[in-house]
């Protein structure tokens, strides 16, 4: 697994070297060729990947890096089915006559893999720990749904956008379609009454985050202005909404959204506030009501209202000018948010190659590193299990 730090390690420092072209190579015949020094001996021609002034050490280390795909075969198996590979699938790479026979066994196993039962256990083991969701029928259907998806080659943008079947089964086997029976819209996971239900908080600002850590594959602030605005803080507001577009103290909200004493409320909040209020009518269990139905902290714990949040001249949102009027349409602007689109791709990736959270423990994947399989991604329509085979197969996973 040391390649695998090395390799992201590398990709956080220098994000243009991690590219999925072939590495180094050449005549290297040295010993020590590959160890990130240009040793006595070796030139840039015998042994590029030490020798070549292009790029940094990091370069180099990457540039080193050779192909192997019997060792891809045992991550890809323990990861795709939870079992190490046959002797009659390692024989099948490892006895095949070239590099082009090899990837061609590699890669047929790989799709063997992700069509084989126990694919869809491992899968959705995948989506429970991405959705830190699981574990009881409510909680279950939301990764049992992306699961699903993922086994049937579904598109991505089904997770925010579906109007039926959004709360399967699954019984370790067998995917039973079914539907959220929690009222109100319909939108993939969005609306989900485990979801609802797990993250439930004051305000509904805990759904809010859920939703952006686990599809943008980032904290709050989501969005920063270039030109930051002196509000009177320590520090400046760094956020693109106009400062008063929530709700603050001074334009009928109860609880001061505009406060600038100890930090800038502002930075987080004027996209929070503009999400929050569409996740606010679902109650402590989930279920959906025609009232905003989330406490506050105030005294007594009085229900949020939409003065909390934002002036009467606001509306909802997903983004600055991306105006929002329900949770249906808020899932149509994520499935057209470039940055959902990647995260989706960068934590399928950061699964293949063992990394952890991208959010809890910063493991960030550098759009350079993935960008080939981002954008077959999009061409394939969102298809999740093209994705997967994608990545199993791709250059850097299969280099060592």
């Amino acid at each position: 697994m040391q390649r695998i730090s090395v390799l992201l390690f590398a990709a956080a420092l220098a994000a243009p070297a991690c590219s999925t072209g072939d590495g180094g190579g050449g005549d290297d015949v040295s010993a020590t060729c590959g160890n990130a020094v240009c040793d006595t001996g070796e030139t840039e021609a015998s042994c590029p990947a030490d020798c070549s002034q292009a790029g940094d050490q990091w370069d180099q280390q990457l540039n080193s890096r050779v192909t192997d795909y019997n060792a891809a075969l045992r991550i890809a198996s323990m990861r795709l089915t939870g079992t190490l590979p046959s002797m009659a699938d390692i024989n099948a790479v490892a006895q095949a006559p070239d590099d082009n026979a090899k990837r061609t066994a590699y890669t047929a196993l790989v799709q063997q893999y992700i069509n084989s039962p126990q694919f869809a256990k491992q899968i959705f083991a995948y989506w429970k720990d991405t959705m830190k969701q699981g574990d009881s029928a409510m909680l279950d259907t939301a990764p049992a749904f992306a699961a699903k998806l993922t086994v049937e080659n579904g598109n991505y943008m089904d997770l925010f956008t579906a109007t039926s079947g959004n709360c399967p089964t699954f019984d370790g086997t067998t995917f039973t379609t079914g539907e959220c029976a929690n009222g109100g819209p319909k939108a993939g996971i969005l609306t989900n009454p485990g979801v609802m239900q797990q993250f439930v908080s004051n305000f509904a600002f805990r759904r809010v985050r859920w939703i952006q850590e686990t599809f943008v594959c980032s904290a709050f602030p989501a969005e920063v202005s270039n030109t930051p605005t002196e509000v009177g803080g320590g520090a400046p507001y760094t956020g693109v909404w106009p400062f008063a577009s929530i709700a603050g103290k001074d334009n009928g909200g109860r609880v001061d959204f505009h406060d600038v004493q100890a930090t800038i409320c502002a930075n987080c909040h004027s996209t929070i506030n503009h999400i929050a209020p569409l996740f606010a009518y679902y109650d402590m269990n989930g279920m959906y009501q025609t009232t905003i139905s989330v406490l506050t902290p105030l005294d007594g714990a009085p229900l949020a209202k939409m003065s909390d949040y934002l002036p009467a001249s606001e509306t909802t949102a997903w983004r600055y000018n991306q105006s929002v009027a329900d949770i249906p349409a808020l899932g149509a602007k994520m499935a057209a948010d470039p940055q959902v689109e990647a995260c989706g791709v960068a934590r399928m990736w950061n699964w293949a190659l063992g990394m952890t959270d991208i959010v809890d423990t910063l493991q960030q994947v550098p759009a350079d590193t993935i960008k080939t399989q981002i954008d077959a991604f999009r061409a394939s329509g969102y298809k999740l299990k093209d994705l997967v085979l994608a990545v199993y197969t791709s250059d850097d996973f299969v280099k060592f």
